[in-house]
């Protein structure tokens, strides 16, 4: 099939990417010139697993093909799909002006049907918006009578295996009351849901809210953990025993219960913005979001106040190694990070911090440009050098398995701050580390 994505970011990018793979005609279009000529020089602007080798495949098979022409792509696509970002503003809601420039676009250069497809994470209402945008603009040409449909596709992806999860969807929603809609991404994605019935028809209303209601529940889950994470700390209970508790209730499960310092990245803190603030629209106070939302915001500085408690408060000429900074592991995200907290807050402290992450490091030089208080090291060991205590801020594989004599040699003192829960403490305890975790007994060596 010819299909046309607007937006090259993490979302666009990944479905064209996986649509080219199973055969189908892909043209990517953004506005972005030099995002563009770099991923026609096969540069991926993003870090995600298996993502530059299918690329840069689908480019040399003709499959996949990028421009900056939104005629051509247009032109080019049956399908179109919308991919562009929805950054939230002041108050929290989704900014959907590149959402709507896009519609406007399509419907400024089409000359016959076109099935539009939502793929970006948008609120309740949006296609209708669209739709109106599309309508309009036809109507200002006088081609009021050409045929289209807006289709709300979201997506399920996960940073760090998104390549996958697209190839293998748990489900894939389609929401639409038209029939030939409904017929036309039947086909599309016939290649990826061979083994079981996955594709779930609904109204379009339904699929728009379906998208931020997963990743509000997930957002929830987290909040939840981290806040029985914070009475066990004041109880002296462990909240490890408590998550295999809990999740051994098949009602429950172990998905998303760990306990940690917050989540980030590009979904979940936009969506619950966004959901809060469109509940307000519609005249309801949505309580459990917002306290999810707060208990994120304060579980952000968790671990820096374990910091600053065991130096009672005196940060000033420490040097702390950080090892981690992207939001989760396999990805080079820093979006909302628990990590850009705790550097500021260490660094308004007086501290110094030496950081090494797998992926992230250019993004964290991006973010924070040369600065005296921040070394980025070539690798966890030279993070380590000269450092007065080690943290944990993302639990990346090859932190797992910790050369606790190692460590333990290169720091000034035998300080960890874990802030993902990877070691045992009572391993700490042995190895002669004083250890701070989350919602799990501090361990305080002679």
């Amino acid at each position: 099939m010819n299909v046309t994505v607007f937006g090259t970011g993490y979302v666009g990018l990944v479905q064209a990417a996986v649509l080219a793979e199973a055969g189908n005609k892909v043209v990517c279009i953004d506005i972005d010139a030099d995002k563009i000529a770099r991923l026609q020089r096969g540069q991926i602007p993003i870090y995600e697993p298996g993502l530059e080798p299918m690329v840069k495949n689908s480019v040399a098979t003709g499959n996949l093909s990028f421009s900056t022409d939104a005629a051509l792509g247009v032109g080019h696509g049956e399908l179109i799909f919308i991919a562009v970002g929805t950054p939230p503003d002041e108050d929290g809601s989704a900014d959907l002006r590149h959402v709507l420039a896009v519609a406007t676009t399509i419907a400024e250069h089409m000359e016959c049907k076109k099935y539009i497809i939502n793929k970006s994470t948008v609120p309740v209402g949006t296609a209708d918006k669209v739709r109106a945008a599309v309508g309009d603009t036809l109507a200002r040409r006088d081609r009021a009578a050409l045929a289209f449909d807006v289709i709300s596709n979201p997506e399920f992806l996960k940073e760090g295996s998104a390549v996958a999860d697209c190839m293998r969807p748990d489900r894939i929603v389609i929401g639409t009351s038209e029939w030939d809609s409904e017929q036309k991404l039947r086909h599309l994605y016939a290649p990826f849901n061979r083994n079981h019935e996955k594709i779930l028809v609904m109204d379009v209303k339904s699929a728009e809210l379906t998208k931020y209601a997963a990743n509000c529940l997930l957002a929830t889950k987290i909040s939840f953990m981290n806040e029985m994470a914070n009475i066990a700390d004041r109880v002296g209970a462990d909240i490890e025993a408590v998550r295999k508790g809990i999740g051994s209730d098949p009602r429950v499960g172990y998905h998303f219960i760990y306990a940690g310092i917050g989540y980030g990245g590009s979904c979940f803190p936009k969506d619950v913005k966004a959901l809060i603030s469109s509940a307000k629209q519609w005249g309801l106070n949505a309580d459990i979001l917002t306290a999810v939302e707060s208990r994120n915001q304060q579980q952000k500085h968790y671990l820096a106040d374990k910091i600053s408690g065991h130096y009672q408060g005196d940060l000033r000429g420490k040097a702390l190694a950080l090892w981690g900074l992207s939001f989760k592991p396999n990805t080079d995200d820093m979006r909302e990070a628990p990590s850009r907290v705790l550097m500021e807050r260490l660094w308004a402290q007086g501290a110094a911090v030496r950081a090494y992450d797998p992926e992230a490091m250019e993004e964290c030089r991006r973010l924070y440009g040369d600065r005296g208080d921040l070394e980025l090291c070539n690798t966890k060991e030279e993070a380590l050098e000269g450092a007065d205590g080690l943290i944990i801020a993302t639990e990346w594989q090859q932190f797992k398995a910790l050369d606790t004599g190692a460590v333990k040699a290169a720091l000034k003192a035998p300080v960890l701050f874990d802030g993902r829960n990877q070691y045992e403490p009572e391993e700490m305890r042995q190895a002669g580390f004083h250890y701070y975790c989350v919602g799990r007994p501090d361990i305080h060596t002679a």
